[in-house]
């Protein structure tokens, strides 16, 4: 057949391949220009990117990106050679007029070049899965929530076989299926250029010794290349973008966000360094700091290693002396208080026996070591050393507890009242030691000061004896009585100096007391005519000193006397005579000895009398509060035990009763009748006479004028401090029984070791508006839900509101259901919690009665018991519980507080003790409305 061409089977195929291999590999041609021009564009960002990273970030970042580097160089390689491959590509898709050599040759060009991309393209993808970070950019990553992969610390064994098995892995998707097929090596490797690969990896590419310092590349990322089709090298996958819209490597991005973090936490440390150069007293209120115990006191606390209670008494009372002979003077000290203070602790028929005496003492003093020496504070004294202070732990007004031989009786929480007695003692002690001390110091330097004024060597003498004479009755004196009576008896002689004033300065107009006046016209020579000075005759009428010699008389009179001393502002003998027996009376007044005796007489033998106004007949009736002591006759202050004072001090202030404070008659006038006898002398004569007429006047003065009225003071001062004394032991004792009660226990959970609290549904009753409501709590108090049951106190018989009752009692039986309480509290409120309890039954009945399965053995004798709701109420409206339950209404921090309280007493009533103090508005007595705040809690 002329002029036809025969094409065999044979070449007909490989026609047919050759056709086809050079479509697919114009395609491929064509989406690799279009890669490379994309990768040019996205370098040149990439370039301009890393020059805007700081010089800081390039130094730090240079040798982790070492193979960034041998990216770029690479990169310019392959710019290079791209300036060729242009060449080929024209407007069509398939190069024109090339004939088969030729487009063999550029086939197998084409494939090396195409195999070269293969792997420059997976060292970049290398280089960016490896990219590896400084330790704290990853941390700083972490912290600004950013995810970043972290290449594996692993071992460096078997890196080559697995390069090798990925590379194999690889291999099957970089080629197509005529490479594979063509055994002639055009398109593909040989096995040879195969096997020598999977061993030594590629000949162009990283040294043997770095093959082994490679990073493990991610499996699965190698996995989805591997399943990709032969197109997948070639096209460019969607990148993230700039702000610019420019391309941005994963690298370069985390650089980027480096940059920005980096900068941000400059910003935040130079702000904290700001902020703790300055103090928290520049920060927050102080308020806040005190409520949050963040002040410079409360670290300062935190740092001793000493009980915070003793720290705080030690500021006011300063540290104590643990020397044997100030050890041996507080004991004996104390001792007295408990036998016979304002509130003795044991009685003194009780306190007779001298080995009692004596081991009572001993304990005293060991007590007083442990705390002042070993810092120890009276609940770990009471718990751990009470084998060395046996006879401290007795109340003296309570009979011991025979527990074992009564195995009805339960054991007690001691409360430790002598121990904290004791305690207080301590305080009182001192701070009267820390005063004594001031004065004394106070003392010495003043009387220097008048010893350098004073140029009258009488007077000088005069005051030496008198300042020698307050020295020994201050070092006397063991209560704050005395040490009162020994200043103003100072001050009497030794008044405060002037003060120098500045230049500019105005002096403040002082008030001058008669007996200065008299001191300074010269009076106290006359004064000193009369007799016995004020010391002599305090000395004797309090019997330690007896009278030696008798008083001589002057020959002359008063009058006479007196006629030597007149001045312009006292100008005639009787003005001189009233002057000098004012300083006279003054002084016996103030003298420590004559006040101590008069003091201990008035206390044991005045009484008190009461009867109401014309207002207080009228406004006390028999329901009154002052019922009780409207008409008192002649009441010895030693008979008040109780708060009864108190109630008479405020029916004063408000002008109900009037009260009168006296000593009897009889008693008054032998204690005048025996001054008299000490004071007077025992001459006959017309003189002596006179004289003994002026120094009755003097007695007079000085008792009722002075010290009469001072001694009622001071008698109602002990009462005040007497009766509140009582009523804070009453209000501490209520206190502690309310916080002693045991957590509640399940009969059958008594004696077990058990420290599981019981689950507890608390109920308070409500009037609809709240409604009634159910709180169900667990073991440790905290909430597990809440129902709201209005409709389950109804009493009405109508059909709706039966309905309703049913429908909440049904409600309530699953609410128990669910929970499976151990007891149920109910808070009573009023009388209608009496029928609420009635309807709570008889949901329990019902239910055991319908479900009895379902019913578990925690809910056996289920019991339903009464909770005191005022502590649940102070609860309810303290700060604390908006704190702890902000989200729930006032009735469900009460019910809350009912079931915590049955729980554990004293974890409940301690929430209440904070900074705020509610605790204190926590009723318990009567009369606590007489104590203040700072009682009540100290």
């Amino acid at each position: 057949m002329a002029g036809k061409t025969v094409i065999s089977d044979d070449e007909g195929i490989i026609f047919t391949r050759n056709v086809a291999g050079l479509r697919g590999r114009a395609l491929k041609l064509h989406y690799f220009c279009a890669y490379i021009l994309e990768f040019i564009g996205f370098f040149l960002r990439v370039v301009f990117l890393a020059d805007e990273i700081g010089a800081e970030e390039e130094e730090r970042d240079e040798e982790p990106y070492g193979d960034q580097v041998d990216e770029r160089d690479d990169d310019e390689d392959e710019e290079e050679d791209e300036e060729g491959q242009d060449e080929y590509e024209k407007d069509g898709f398939i190069v024109d007029d090339i004939e088969e050599e030729e487009e063999e040759e550029e086939e197998d060009r084409v494939d090396s070049d195409e195999e070269r991309q293969k792997k420059k393209k997976r060292k970049k993808r290398e280089s960016e899965r490896n990219y590896v970070l400084d330790e704290d950019d990853y941390e700083l990553l972490q912290e600004s929530n950013i995810s970043v992969p972290r290449p594996k610390l692993e071992s460096k064994k078997f890196k080559r076989l697995k390069k090798a098995r990925r590379d194999t892995e690889e291999e099957p998707s970089g080629l197509s299926d005529e490479e594979e097929f063509d055994g002639s090596g055009k398109g593909g490797r040989t096995a040879e250029e195969k096997l020598k690969r999977s061993l030594f990896g590629d000949d162009d590419g990283q040294p043997l010794e770095d093959i082994a310092e490679e990073d493990e590349q991610l499996e699965e990322e190698d996995a989805d290349i591997g399943e990709e089709d032969e197109m997948a090298d070639f096209i460019v996958e969607e990148e993230e973008v700039d702000e610019h819209g420019a391309p941005v490597r994963k690298h370069m991005k985390y650089l980027v966000m480096l940059k920005t973090l980096r900068i941000r936490k400059l910003e935040v440390r130079d702000r904290f360094t700001e902020v703790g150069e300055r103090s928290l007293e520049d920060q927050f209120d102080p308020s806040i700091l005190s409520e949050k115990y963040m002040t410079g006191k409360d670290d300062q606390i935190r740092e001793i290693d000493v009980p915070e209670r003793m720290q705080i008494s030690e500021e006011s009372t300063g540290h104590p002396r643990t020397d044997e002979i100030s050890i041996k003077m507080e004991t004996e000290w104390i001792y007295n208080q408990l036998v016979s203070g304002i509130m003795p602790l044991f009685n003194k028929s009780s306190a007779t026996n001298e080995e009692v005496d004596d081991e009572l003492k001993h304990h005293i003093a060991r007590f007083l070591e442990l705390m002042h020496v070993q810092k120890l504070d009276v609940p770990f004294i009471a718990m751990y050393r009470k084998e060395e202070i046996l006879s401290l732990l007795k109340d003296p007004n309570e009979p011991e507890a025979d527990i074992e031989n009564d195995p009805n009786q339960k054991p007690m929480l001691k409360w430790h009242k002598v121990l904290w007695t004791i305690q207080d003692l301590d305080q009182k002690w001192l701070l009267l030691q820390k005063r004594k001390s001031a004065l004394q110091s106070y003392y010495n330097k003043r009387f220097e000061e008048e010893a350098r004024r004073v140029y009258d060597e009488t007077r000088l003498n005069l005051n030496r004896q008198l300042f020698e004479s307050i020295t020994r009755s201050l070092k006397a004196a063991d209560s704050e009585r005395e040490v009162d009576d020994v200043d103003s008896k100072f001050n009497l002689h030794f008044p405060p100096g002037e003060v120098v004033l500045d230049e500019g300065q105005f002096k403040r107009p002082k008030r001058k007391s008669h007996y200065s006046i008299c001191s300074k016209a010269g009076l106290w020579e006359v004064a000193s005519k009369f007799g016995y000075s004020s010391e002599q005759f305090g000395l004797q009428i309090s019997l330690e000193k007896m009278r030696m010699d008798e008083l001589e008389d002057a020959k002359e009179t008063p009058e006479e006397m007196a006629s030597n001393f007149t001045c312009a502002m006292f100008e005639t003998p009787q003005a001189v005579l009233k002057g000098a027996r004012h300083m006279a009376a003054v002084e016996i007044s103030c003298e420590p000895c004559v006040r101590k005796h008069v003091r201990s007489i008035f206390m044991d033998n005045a009484v008190v009398s009461t009867s109401p106004t014309p207002e207080g007949k009228t406004a006390i009736d028999s329901f009154h509060q002052f019922a009780g002591v409207k008409w008192l006759r002649d009441k010895p202050l030693t008979r008040f035990e109780d708060a009864q004072w108190l109630l008479i001090q405020k029916a004063e202030e408000e002008k109900l009763l009037q009260v009168t404070i006296k000593l009897p008659e009889v008693v008054l006038d032998k204690l005048i009748s025996d001054s008299n006898d000490y004071y007077l002398s025992d001459g006959v004569s017309k003189s002596a006479q006179l004289w003994n007429e002026q120094r009755k006047l003097i007695l007079h003065d000085a008792f009722y004028n002075f010290l009469l009225p001072s001694m009622e003071k001071e008698a109602r001062s002990l009462l005040t401090s007497r009766a509140k004394t009582w009523l804070l032991w009453e209000y501490g004792k209520l206190f502690w029984d309310k916080v002693s009660v045991s957590p509640y226990q399940k009969e059958n959970d008594i004696g077990s070791d058990e420290d599981t609290a019981p689950r507890v549904m608390a109920c308070c009753w409500g009037p609809g508006k709240p409604a009634t409501t159910f709180v169900m709590l667990d073991s440790a108090g905290e909430v597990l839900d809440v129902l709201h049951a209005g409709s389950l106190n109804l009493r009405g018989q109508s059909v709706n509101e039966q309905q309703r009752k049913k429908n909440d009692q049904q409600r309530v039986q699953k609410f128990m259901m669910d929970h499976q309480p151990h007891v149920v509290v109910l808070g009573a409120a009023n009388l209608s919690c009496t029928r609420l309890k009635e309807d709570i039954y008889e949901i329990i009945f019902k239910m055991v009665e319908d479900n009895p399965r379902d019913v578990g053995h925690e809910m056996d004798n289920l019991n339903i018991v009464y909770g005191d709701e005022s502590l649940p109420h102070l609860y309810e409206n303290s700060r604390i519980s908006v704190d702890q339950l902000p989200s729930q209404e006032g009735i469900i921090r009460r019910a809350v507080a009912l079931g915590r309280y049955l729980q554990n007493p004293l974890a409940m009533v301690a929430t209440l003790c904070g900074p705020a103090r509610e605790i204190l508005s926590w009723k318990l007595n009567p009369l606590e409305n007489f104590l203040t705040p700072d009682e009540k809690y100290g």
